[in-house]
C-alpha cells in the first residue's frame, strides 16, 4: 500500500480539500482520488494528486 495525496484548489488558489489516502497501486488511487472528488463535488475545481514520490496520478485545471 501507498500513500496517495489529493489536494483541491479554488480558482483564487484557496485550498478547499488536503487529503492523503492509501491504496495498493497507482491505478486504484486514480480510481480513489476520483470517487472522493465526486462524494465532495470537486470534480469541475483544479485539483492534483500525487504518490509520495510526487507523481501527478491526477490533474485537473
Amino acid at each position: 500500500m501507498g500513500m496517495y495525496y489529493l489536494t483541491v484548489f479554488e480558482k483564487n488558489g484557496e485550498k478547499l480539500l488536503d487529503e492523503s489516502y492509501e491504496a495498493a497501486n497507482d491505478q486504484e488511487a486514480k480510481v480513489l482520488g476520483t470517487k472522493k472528488l465526486e462524494e465532495k463535488n470537486y470534480t469541475k475545481n483544479t485539483h492534483r494528486c500525487v504518490n509520495a514520490a510526487g507523481k501527478m496520478i491526477l490533474f485537473e485545471r
